[in-house]
């Protein structure tokens, strides 16, 4: 078994499911070693609402991957989504000392890209570099090196509320865990489904969540856009269950099995028993009528998603289309339907890039965890947030001391 440095842990926080996946590192790049998966009780549209009831989650899904794993879990790479989430592109400009790109001068670059006017009770998650200009000469993707008298940067800045951020924190640490980084769960799921050629051409990923569908588009290898839609898989759910006036958690059963996002794909003598309230007997219902349910939501969704990437300005340079990920990409008929809201290509994502426990991986329900696991893989020896903060302490302490020596 791995050493405890050689294991990397992403945990995906989740509106329905809390979901740890434990890595090690290998050769060839990262093996799959453990899973761990439990039902999130505390969260909201991707935003902490409940701790206690997320801690629990968290220890739970912990637990089972630590015991897949066979090894100890003590930090972990945590995803973050939400309404919150705001992506912007900023631009920077310097003067190059000494006519040659240093790393000294790509950091000067990046903080003048960054010095934006973000409000307080805002936090950078994010600076991700697009693309460098040296002296005129654009499309440079390692400037370190390189001779020139100026220097640009074109980046795209992910801001979050600094609150959801903590909370996320808080829970893990309370849990029992160190959170190396957090990360933009659409960003670590195109870590995990998208390929260099695909982000090269030009493609949109949208991982369709229990409570948000989270977009990011990539041209020329680099991220241009990103977006959070506070509508998900939980929509649907909630819509079965009124529809078909049967609790929630038997709707969900329901949309696992049953549903299809085409009414035209789905036989006219197909039928479905649906439990009903109160105790009273199951129904049999046409399964026709479910996809009657799930499509015009599904069509909401997709509208709302094609409308974003119009907005982006991005819609006619994609020709790698649109790859679904996410527990609610699953549903027959996505694809299907997807192409002609779009107008494009559209398949569902599953993790690449990986071995180990692949066949239990292979599905677009872990693409954030994997994504988050490789992300790690790239950031070695990241330590953004640690448990205690020593700085806190030794504040409150130097504070109690003042106050002692005030009154004694």
């Amino acid at each position: 078994m791995g050493r405890k440095e050689d294991i990397i842990v992403g945990l995906d926080i989740g509106t329905t499911k809390i979901c740890a996946i434990v890595g090690e590192i290998s050769e060839g790049g990262v093996d799959i070693i453990g899973i761990g998966s439990h039902p999130s009780r505390g969260l909201r549209k991707g935003v902490v609402v409940n701790i206690e009831s997320t801690v629990a989650s968290i220890k739970k899904a912990i637990e089972e991957a630590e015991l897949m794993a066979g090894c100890g879990i003590s930090s972990v790479f945590a995803g973050i989504a939400g309404g919150h989430i705001k992506g912007l592109n900023s631009h920077g400009v310097i003067a190059v000392k000494d006519s040659e790109v240093k790393e000294a001068d790509v950091k000067r670059v990046i903080d003048a890209a960054r010095a934006v006017a973000i409000p307080m009770d805002r936090e950078v998650l994010h600076i991700l570099p697009q693309e460098y200009i040296i002296d005129d000469q654009d499309g440079v993707r390692h400037p370190i090196g390189m001779s020139g008298v100026r220097l640009e940067a074109k980046v795209h800045i992910v801001t979050g509320a600094a609150t959801s951020a903590q909370n996320i924190v808080k829970c893990a640490n309370q849990g029992g865990l160190d959170v190396n980084d957090i990360v933009l769960e659409q960003l670590a799921s195109a870590e995990a489904v998208l390929s260099e050629d695909e982000k090269e051409l030009g493609v949109a990923i949208v991982d369709i969540g229990g409570g948000t569908s989270d977009i990011a588009i990539f041209i020329e290898g680099s991220i241009r856009h990103t977006a959070v839609l506070s509508l998900g898989g939980d929509h649907l759910t909630n819509d079965i269950a009124i529809g078909l006036r049967t609790p929630t958690e038997e709707a969900e059963k329901i949309k696992k099995k049953y549903s299809c996002a085409m009414a035209s794909l789905v036989g006219k003598d197909d039928t479905i028993s649906v439990p009903s309230m109160g105790g009273r007997k199951p129904r049999t219902l046409s399964r026709q009528l479910l996809a009657e349910i799930v499509e015009p939501r599904v069509e909401e969704m997709f509208t709302l998603v094609r409308n974003e990437i119009f907005r982006s300005g991005y819609e006619e340079l994609l020709p790698s289309g649109i790859v679904l990920t996410g527990g609610s990409s699953l549903m027959e008929g996505m694809p299907e339907l997807g192409e002609q809201i779009f107008n494009m290509p559209v398949r569902r994502g599953e993790p690449i890039g990986i071995g180990g426990l692949v066949d239990v991986v292979n599905s677009p329900i872990y693409a954030t965890g994997v994504g988050l696991v490789l992300h790690g893989l790239k950031q070695p020896g990241k330590n953004r947030f640690k448990m205690g903060d020593e700085n806190l302490f030794a504040k409150i302490k130097n504070r109690m001391r003042e106050w002692l020596g005030e009154y004694f």
